[in-house]
């Protein structure tokens, strides 16, 4: 079976802990040793998050005197993806058998440079603040920050991803059997140059959930699998009345409404490649990735239907900006 796992920022940087070297060191290798249990007989792809990753380079890099001009997003996002994509593939290859491959590829996701998110940041990157820290560090450096629980973070533009510049080299080596690390944090977005087809990078975060889903779809993942620090979905959560979701298909979680900072992304993506490839899709926590896959744990999200797949001889034509991405 092949299975696409989305790491969720907060699995590999638990809330409220100090995103140092050691914290991070920990988390990977927690990950590293779940997800090496399903990959010793499944073929295994992985995304995973970088917001509280990102952010902190962000600031360090607007606070450094030396620099006239602060690193973009997109690039900062490419640094997030070398940094934790390196530390995710040393941690599974001690933990996998020696002829094992494991790869991890810095990859580029293709936005519309028209899309509306670009007027409307959503998305959390960074720490969080108070009220009042968000405010000073609005006035001084033009953040646009929003509220996240008791708490204040910066917000930032998230388009919506279209397609994966490497999508076809990922499935080359996916089907040679290699372990693949890809698409962290999202991707780094770049726009194509309508009169050339020259790329760019964009200051923007795309939501990595939303491209996991993509992604298990070109790939033709039999599961997607995203990764969180909550056993399940639930109903009501943080209520006195919160209710563990275990099945359900989309059009049921369609009812519910889900924060939309933390659960909400996560279940937009997983009902999207249900209902675009009617198999199955599931959230839960990293430390029960292999109950998950057997379906004793987590929320498992599966069609009402039976949906007919269209045939991609080369799995990467599924939509018309695939196949202008080269994905």
């Amino acid at each position: 079976m092949r299975i696409l796992f989305a790491l969720g920022g907060n699995a590999l940087l638990r809330r409220g802990q100090k995103p140092d070297a050691e914290n991070q060191h920990a988390n990977i290798h927690a990950a590293a040793r779940a997800i090496a249990s399903v990959a010793r007989d499944h073929e295994v792809v992985i995304t995973h998050g970088n917001g509280p990753q990102v952010g902190l380079l962000a600031l360090e890099s607007a606070a450094d005197p030396a620099l006239t001009h602060p690193y973009p997003l997109d690039v900062l996002g490419a640094e997030t993806q070398g940094m934790i994509g390196y530390l995710l593939a040393q941690a599974l290859r001690n933990e996998l058998p020696a002829d094992r491959e494991v790869v991890s590829v810095v990859t580029a996701t293709l936005v519309s440079g028209a899309d509306p998110a670009f007027t409307t940041p959503t998305k959390f990157v960074g720490p969080v603040y108070t009220r009042e820290e968000a405010e000073s560090l609005a006035a001084d450096r033009g953040y646009a920050f929003a509220e996240d629980g008791p708490h204040w973070r910066r917000v930032v533009a998230s388009p919506e991803p279209q397609g994966l510049i490497e999508a076809r080299t990922i499935r080359k080596m996916v089907t040679d059997g290699t372990l693949v690390i890809c698409a962290g944090g999202g991707g780094s977005p770049v726009v194509r140059d309508e009169d050339t087809g020259r790329l760019r990078g964009v200051e923007a975060v795309v939501d990595k959930d939303l491209t996991a889903a993509l992604l298990a779809e070109l790939l033709d993942v039999d599961m997607l699998v995203l990764l969180t620090d909550v056993p399940c979905v639930q109903r009501g959560y943080g209520t006195g009345h919160a209710e563990n979701i275990r099945h359900a298909t989309p059009d049921e979680l369609a009812a519910d409404q889900f924060p939309a900072g933390s659960m909400g992304p996560k279940i937009e993506a997983a009902c999207r490649f249900v209902e675009l490839t009617g198999r199955i899709a599931a959230i839960g926590a990293l430390e029960q990735a292999h109950d998950i896959i057997r379906g004793s744990a987590g929320t498992q999200i599966r069609p009402h239907r039976a949906t007919t797949r269209a045939a991609h001889p080369a799995h990467d034509i599924a939509r018309p900006a695939m196949a202008e991405s080269g994905a």
